[in-house]
């Protein structure tokens, strides 16, 4: 068995290359600015790191920005279907690329699912309605059965997103994007007139914190903890298919989506824990709460709104990157190649579509929040370990990038530096995340080697030779 054939080349697409520069950067935004901000940050800033959650975002975000530049990198030298599974396949061969692909699959699977259960919290703030608890939040959250139906209904609602027409899709995202950051601008103006500096008095309430692993608290175990914050800026790489001048675009969509994100996070931040006291923001609509603890009940309802209105856009988002990661590995026969078939009107991969949301309605609605973050976390930075180790292989197998292409600075220094600090990331992860990752793997594995390994398109190939 060769379990590390490599496949390198970029079929033609029958996808229609519809996506401009300025799509991909709001497109970005539409999946990086969400959950991490409206929902995460007040509760992390509760529990785990204080107003300091700031220091934890900078750290995650020098993280991220080490793994956006090898993005970047491989988007402007090998753009490929796929993702970070097109780029392993490409570096490492056929299985490593399978086993970044899985890790990917559960990345986004789960952030449909953490945005569907983030966006029923915020609705049920605005309207102030209470559910039974029997169909109020997933499993444990009460005595007996109990099932989260409002991120159900969410799931529907971004699986019929998936289906329009790409052009249109993108066009709702823009819109609801700025409308998006017009909130977060009136938090922060209207929050700076009420800060108290009393509250940020006691700056790091749990400490810095391990940097390997420890208790659960901290600022490095909310920088841990906050890594979704940025995620979403890896889905941009899987718009290559239907985007305009991949090789340039998706790189510099990465760098303004993800500077932008990081500067509007650390100033949310600052004003949420300046306004409110970190004590009291364990709650799951942390931007609203602080508004109206302060009497702003209009700038309050409008955060609402706009949160219920636009958190949709990272699960659309998320749920894209996801079609399009199956659509690649379907393609190379890894999966089923009949998930691969577009809609002959819309061009787009609707029985993937279907299949995505059949399978995020039972994580969403069934699997505690909480669980979910942490598992995706996870999942994301082994598959950017997997990328910052394929950078450095990419050199060496094909040299320095030419004059148009994008280059990660000192390589093998930052690869090296992105290595260590997802390790340091992990190691704040409880037992209970790495076995359920280790089930999903082993499934993955035998998924690979009972499937995947015969259907490839790369051993049909080598039967015909």
């Amino acid at each position: 068995m060769n379990l590390f054939r490599k496949r390198t080349s970029l079929e033609k697409t029958e996808m229609k290359r519809t996506l401009r520069g300025m799509d991909l950067i709001l497109f970005g935004l539409g999946a990086m600015i969400g959950t991490g901000i409206f929902t995460t940050s007040g509760i992390v800033a509760s529990t785990m790191a204080g107003p300091a959650l700031v220091i934890s975002i900078v750290i995650g975000a020098v993280s991220v920005g080490i793994s956006a530049l090898i993005f970047a990198e491989f988007s402007s030298r090998m753009p490929s279907h796929g993702g970070v599974y097109g780029y392993i396949y490409a570096v490492f061969g056929e299985l490593p690329a399978w086993i970044a692909g899985w890790l990917a699959l559960m990345e986004f699977f789960l952030l449909v699912a953490v945005i569907s259960s983030s966006w029923g919290a915020y609705l049920k703030g605005l309207f102030h309605f209470k559910l039974p608890a029997v169909i109020a939040g997933s499993i444990g959250t009460s005595h007996g059965f109990s099932v989260d139906l409002v991120a159900i209904f969410v799931v529907i609602l971004i699986a019929m997103a998936l289906m329009m027409n790409l052009r249109i899709l993108v066009t709702i995202n823009n819109i609801l994007v700025v409308l998006k950051f017009s909130a977060l601008i009136v938090f922060i103006v209207a929050g700076l007139f009420y800060i108290n500096p009393s509250n940020w008095s006691n700056f790091a309430p749990f400490g810095f914190g391990h940097i390997f692993g420890g208790d659960d608290s901290g600022i490095m175990a909310g920088a841990s903890f906050m890594f979704i914050a940025f995620l979403g800026f890896e889905a941009i790489p899987l718009t290559v298919d239907e985007s305009r001048e991949p090789r340039k675009s998706i790189p510099y969509g990465i760098f303004a989506a993800l500077v932008t994100t990081v500067i509007f996070y650390a100033m949310v931040v600052l004003v949420l824990t300046g306004v409110v006291n970190y004590k009291n923001l364990n709650v799951p609509n942390g931007l609203a709460y602080a508004l109206q603890s302060i009497g702003l009940n209009w700038a309050s309802a409008y955060v609402s709104v706009v949160a219920v209105v636009t958190l949709i856009t990272v699960g659309v988002a998320m749920a894209y990157a996801l079609s399009r990661v199956i659509y690649g590995m379907s393609r190379d026969g890894l999966l089923p190649r009949s998930l691969s078939l577009l809609s002959h009107r819309r061009r787009v991969p609707y029985r993937i579509n279907i299949l995505i949301g059949l399978v995020a309605i039972v994580v969403a609605g069934f699997i505690p929040l909480r669980n979910l973050i942490q598992l995706l976390n996870l999942s994301t930075i082994l598959y950017l370990i997997m990328l910052a180790l394929a950078v450095i292989k990419l050199r060496r197998d094909f040299g320095e990038p030419g004059k148009n292409e994008i280059k990660t600075p000192l390589v093998p220094i930052l690869p090296i530096f992105s290595v260590i600090f997802g390790i340091i990331l992990i190691s704040h992860y409880n037992l209970e995340t790495y076995i359920s990752l280790g089930i999903s793997l082993a499934v993955a594995l035998l998924v690979y080697l009972t499937y995947g390994y015969r259907h490839s398109k790369l051993n049909r190939k080598k039967s015909r030779d």
